[in-house]
């Protein structure tokens, strides 16, 4: 008798932790917006890098005095 309450509350408390594992606070839900941003921006790293575009040279200007 003693021994089966023992297991009985072992269960008990196996699958009451068991259910506490799942539980998530709402803030941790998937975005669809965020998730969305996040695979652009790794596309965006692993995408080839194209030639980039010199820049325009800086002409000095000349103040008069």
């Amino acid at each position: 008798m003693k021994r089966s309450l023992m297991i009985g509350l072992a269960l008990a408390a196996l699958c009451g932790a068991s259910t506490l594992a799942l539980a998530r606070p709402p803030t941790v839900v998937n975005s669809p917006g965020y998730d969305r941003r996040l695979q652009e921006s790794r596309k965006a790293l692993t995408a080839p890098v194209s030639q980039s575009v010199p820049a325009p040279k800086r002409v000095k200007k000349k103040h008069p005095n």
